[in-house]
């Protein structure tokens, strides 16, 4: 027979330092879309010092999808992450199931966007690789909780 504690233990959520972290990686990618989407509509050349592909990705036919650049997209998959992310600190748990759906999804999508850069266009955007490697630390981070949640 359970306690009313080990029920209690068992509807929480991740760890908070774990939500949170993912909160602030969330954010990281917010920042990014949405900086990326003010310069797809500005027009406004984006300054790429790493890889010098940015232009070429950020004007290619992929860069839009159905009139709407990938960014703002991203910037709205980032803001749900990061809700998700942050109600689940409050020990949601349900909220954290479905982060993990949310981050899966983001990090399919941007393996699918690293394939399409190096294939199809054949250069590499800066900012879009910082958004996929935030895509995947969210997921990552996702996992890790899984992991702790077994070992307690």
């Amino acid at each position: 027979m359970t306690t009313a504690t080990e029920d209690l233990e068992q509807k929480a959520g991740p760890p908070a330092w774990l939500s949170g972290l993912a909160s602030v990686v969330a954010i990281v990618g917010l920042v990014d879309a949405i900086y990326l989407t003010v310069h797809h509509y500005t027009a406004e050349p984006v300054p790429c010092s790493v890889t010098n592909g940015c232009e070429m990705v950020l004007t290619s036919s992929y860069s839009e999808l159905f009139g709407v650049p990938l960014a703002a997209y991203g910037a709205f998959a980032y803001f749900l992450a990061f809700s998700l992310a942050l109600l689940a600190t409050f020990g949601n748990r349900v909220t954290w199931k479905l982060f993990g759906v949310q981050t899966l999804l983001m990090a399919s999508f941007s393996g699918w966007l690293i394939y399409v850069q190096a294939t199809l266009i054949g250069a590499f955007c800066q900012y879009c690789l910082v958004s996929a490697g935030t895509s995947v630390t969210l997921f990552v981070l996702f996992l890790v909780s899984l992991f702790i949640s077994r070992r307690t």
